[in-house]
């Protein structure tokens, strides 16, 4: 199945859906009321686009329509990185490092944290 992509607020409502499900649109205005000044209305409108992207479901058997992640959020992240890799780097993961690492983005602990990394994928391509 073709993962949806998906826009920024659409990550925001995806990421409530992903804390806590279900939900219904009165507990996601609450829950980005400090964080976006959108309406019920802009909510519900961004939850059908969701739905016929096929990354959340309805279930509308209630008073208040409860909404349900579809999408796994390991699996959004991936395919996420693997487009914005695509889009911005020629899907090179090392041209991103060396972009970060040329603009002094990368702190100590992070070039700790990707040796880290890195070992253990040479230990996993080596098995």
């Amino acid at each position: 199945m073709k993962k949806p992509a998906l826009s920024d607020g659409e990550w925001k409502l995806m990421n409530l859906l992903w804390e806590k499900s279900p939900r219904t649109i009165a507990e996601m205005v609450a829950a980005l009321k400090n964080d976006t000044a959108w309406t019920k209305a802009t909510i519900n409108i961004m939850l059908g686009r969701m739905i016929n992207k096929g990354a959340v479901r309805c279930d509308d058997s209630r008073r208040s329509k409860l909404f349900y992640p579809i999408i796994d959020k390991e699996e959004a992240a991936v395919h996420e990185t693997e487009n914005f890799l695509s889009k911005v780097y020629n899907g090179s993961l090392s041209m991103m490092i060396a972009s970060l690492a040329g603009q002094k983005a990368l702190r100590a602990e992070d070039i700790e944290e990707l040796y880290k990394i890195l070992n253990e994928a040479e230990k996993e391509v080596e098995k």
